[in-house]
């Protein structure tokens, strides 16, 4: 293959990470005297060497962001068409494996970006649709590239160009969205024998958190008999479940008046004979109020957006997961229940569960953990980048002591 590819050359020592398999290459690493950053062309495929010119790999480069290049390959291979489609048939290849014997197939996340050797690619398949967000510069600059791929790969009905991620503001990308075909307003995703309806149109994210999925399953199993909160509920994935598994009764709370309705309808969908109640305002006044009027649940599910975005969001977003956790005990009936996520790639797994032993000591409760769940396998973790790692539940059991 010719030599078509820019020079990145890291400073001495900057190899080590990169050599033990992570993905990224931070700008402070970069040898600037010998493969200046403002000589590069933004985007474009680069040989990223070492001090002393071995080779460590192939990534696309954004010279103005803090993560300057990101690897895709550790051989010479350009990221295109059909590097695109040979990664892509990687992927869908595994999930039809994982999802072989479900009826869940074909829902899933079909691309989770460096988990399958893809940066700056998330892609979410609902059947014959797909969503798609890019989050970097290098993907973003593919983008035709990238359809033709899959169209090639999956044949899609409509895809929905969801290129509205804050992420993309820190590659200097605009945010828009476009759709190609016929996008659906709202779907039907099944999930663990439920079926939900969702908005693609208005919906969060990219319409449907796949990664909770096992750990919504478990909530199936504790629920028969039992009165459920489900609070940051969107369209009621754990209080769905719950109804499913034979709960009396569950309570959605969100501030989101349209996740509402469609946590209701999904509700009613799957489980017509639960009883079902809606709260909607700001999640921690919504416990207050439940606190203070005396309410109590057998189980209750906490599933917050991630309070901590970046490492100086640090100490102040694990206070509010103390403060959350804290309330949302304080409603679990003696005996009961609790179900708490994070999906904060920064908030470590032992910090949640501090959290939790934390609001227990508060309480006076002694907390058993029964689970420890993290995002489904359609969200693989890449071994060396603890950075692919983010969601976290814990299920646990709050007892008098």
């Amino acid at each position: 293959m010719p030599d078509s590819f820019q020079k990145l050359r890291l400073k001495r020592g900057e190899e080590r990470r990169i050599r033990a398999g992570h993905l990224w290459v931070f700008s402070n690493e970069v040898d600037v005297k010998a493969t200046p950053l403002t000589e590069l062309a933004p985007g474009a495929d680069t040989e990223v060497t070492d001090f002393k010119g071995n080779v460590l790999g192939y990534a696309t480069v954004s010279p103005n962001s803090l993560i300057c290049a990101r690897l895709y390959s550790r051989e010479a291979r350009h990221l295109d068409e059909d590097f695109l489609a040979l990664r892509l048939a990687k992927a869908l290849a595994l999930r039809e494996r994982l999802f072989a014997s479900a009826s869940d197939q074909p829902f899933y996340r079909l691309v989770h970006a460096e988990g399958d050797m893809l940066p700056g690619l998330v892609v979410d398949r609902f059947g014959d649709h797909l969503t798609v967000q890019l989050t970097t510069l290098g993907m973003d600059m593919r983008t035709e590239a990238l359809r033709a791929a899959l169209h090639k790969i999956v044949q899609p009905r409509s895809i929905l160009w969801d290129n509205t991620v804050s992420l993309r503001s820190l590659e200097g990308l605009a945010l828009d969205r476009q759709e190609e075909g016929p996008c659906p307003d709202t779907l039907d995703v099944p999930e663990n024998g439920c079926c939900f309806t969702v908005s693609m149109s208005e919906g969060q994210k990219t319409g449907w958190y796949y990664d909770q999925r096992p750990n919504r399953a478990l909530m199936q199993r504790f629920a028969r008999g039992k009165s459920v909160l489900d609070a940051f509920c969107y369209a009621g994935g754990f209080g769905v479940n719950a109804g499913r598994g034979g709960a009396s009764s569950v309570v959605f709370a969100d501030a989101s008046k349209r996740a509402l309705a469609m946590a209701r309808h999904n509700l009613q969908l799957n489980a017509p004979d639960t009883a079902c109640e809606t709260l909607e305002g700001d999640a921690f006044e919504t416990l207050k109020q439940l606190r203070d009027a005396g309410r109590r649940f057998d189980i209750v599910s906490i599933d917050p957006p991630a309070f901590i975005k970046r490492r100086k969001d640090h100490k102040e977003g694990l206070a509010a997961y103390r403060r959350l956790n804290l309330l949302a005990m304080s409603l679990v009936q003696e005996g009961g229940l609790f179900f708490t996520s994070s999906c904060s790639q920064l908030l470590q797994t032992e910090e949640l569960r501090s959290c939790t032993s934390h609001a227990a000591s508060r309480l006076g409760l002694h907390p058993r953990l029964l689970y420890t769940g993290f995002q489904g396998q359609d969200h693989p973790v890449h071994c060396a980048m603890p950075e692919t790692a983010y969601l976290k539940c814990l299920v646990c059991t709050c007892e008098k002591f």
